[in-house]
């Protein structure tokens, strides 16, 4: 009988635990919000040369909240896709829970995101922009079905070297704080993808 209290003891524990390592995150993002496109839109989301995609809520499969991101997508040899979230975009309304100048970015080691694989093998690349416009990519793959947690280390991001925005200073140095954040399905791949909760993850 002590054995059983002991042991319950310490599941209580190791779930406090892990319920409190999980609030040391910081959400930025759980896309609570009615999507839209545009100059006034939520999301800045498109596409070009020959690549197409459609970006909704979805209540239907979600992670945390009322909804995630829908993302509906034909990524074309030699087209582009992004949808993104952030400050100084196009679309004026797509802005974070927080701004990005009131987050202390040195207390965290990485940034994360929940996706809902489908196993379809698709390369997605996770883009950030640092605070001199620059461009810092990372790669994921849709090996998996349901949802998972994706986790981002900064130390494991990779300046982009395809295309960096005009104006961004080109120094190959993470320029804190982090501006804005892109899901950008690459070509040649085709589906749907769902995104939810996005974290910054404590040191």
């Amino acid at each position: 009988m002590r054995k059983v209290i002991v042991l319950s003891a310490a599941l209580v524990l190791g779930v406090a635990g892990l319920c409190f390592a999980a609030g040391n995150n910081l959400l930025i993002d759980d896309f609570e919000i009615s999507v839209s496109g545009g100059p006034e839109g939520t999301v800045d989301f498109g596409s070009g040369n020959g690549s197409g995609v459609e970006v909704t809520q979805a209540t239907d499969i979600k992670n945390t909240g009322n909804q995630a991101l829908k993302v509906v997508y034909d990524a074309a040899p030699g087209g582009y896709i992004y949808v993104a979230r952030g400050t100084g975009l196009d679309a004026k309304n797509a802005n974070w829970s927080l701004k990005p100048e009131d987050i202390k970015w040195e207390n965290y080691s990485a940034i994360s995101f929940y996706m809902y694989g489908m196993d379809s093998k698709a390369k997605i690349a996770f883009d950030i922009k640092d605070n001199g416009g620059e461009i810092w990519r990372f790669m994921l793959e849709d090996n998996f079905k349901g949802w998972k947690q994706i986790v981002c280390k900064f130390d494991k991001f990779m300046v982009r070297d395809d295309w960096q925005p005009d104006g961004a200073d080109k120094n190959g140095q993470l320029d804190f704080p982090i501006k804005v954040f892109q899901f950008e399905p690459l070509p040649e791949s085709k589906g749907t993808l769902y995104f939810d909760t996005v974290e910054l993850v404590k040191k």
